[in-house]
């Protein structure tokens, strides 16, 4: 791996779409130009968005920048985890069965569901008046 390589890829949750790019340097992470910490203030959606380069031990080999739109913190965490860990497999194919057991090779499908004509949302129904 050459030092001027920029490895991207795309990792999505919900509604939010994080596209991360990672370079080899000293582990900094950059989240839409802010600071990790500055980004998500919860201490665990710190440690879901970078759960990838701990598990593969290489958070301090990697410099990652990301841009991440739509959704809450929680999805962009998650989105954010989804596109470092397809990044990490384009520099190392071996750490695959690692994040692979993990889980965090898997796009969570769950989404909203849609409100439906008729009904107050998803699945409520209005109330319903017998008499």
């Amino acid at each position: 791996m050459s030092m001027d390589m920029k490895y991207y890829a795309t990792g999505r949750r919900k509604t939010s779409i994080a596209k991360v790019w990672l370079t080899l340097g000293s582990g900094k992470v950059v989240i839409n130009g802010r600071e990790l910490k500055d980004y998500f203030p919860q201490p665990v959606l710190q440690i879901l968005a970078i759960r990838p380069l701990t598990l593969t031990g290489s958070d301090s080999r990697f410099n990652v920048n990301v841009m991440v739109e739509g959704g809450g913190l929680s999805g962009q965490a998650g989105a954010m985890a989804l596109g470092i860990s397809r990044s990490l497999i384009k520099i190392d194919e071996n750490l695959k069965p690692t994040l692979k057991k993990a889980g965090l090779l898997t796009r969570d499908p769950r989404m909203k569901e849609r409100k439906k004509y008729g009904q107050r949302s998803a699945r409520a129904r209005f109330q319903f008046s017998k008499r």
